[in-house]
């Protein structure tokens, strides 16, 4: 991959979050999807966010149902740390 390359990939995964939540403007929407439409490992990432987010939204309850150390270590993977609250008693 080249370095221009990956600095686009960069950029987007920085903005992917924003762009998910629809807070971008429609230019930068555009050259994300550009990206996206280039670039399979990010599209790969976006796609894995997308339903992640969407999972969460139709059954907020499901991740307090993982074991704890899965929803940790999944909780780590998504750079969520800060969601995470010890285990109840």
């Amino acid at each position: 991959m080249t370095d221009h390359l990956h600095a686009n990939c960069d950029s987007l995964l920085q903005s992917l979050s924003d762009y998910l939540d629809g807070e971008l403007s429609d230019e930068m929407c555009r050259e994300i999807q550009q990206h996206l439409d280039s670039c399979d490992n990010c599209l790969a990432v976006f796609n894995t966010t997308r339903r992640t987010i969407d999972l969460v939204r139709v059954s907020p309850e499901a991740p307090a149902s993982l074991p704890h150390e899965i929803r940790e270590r999944l909780f780590k993977r998504l750079d969520l740390e800060g969601f995470l609250k010890p285990p109840e008693a």
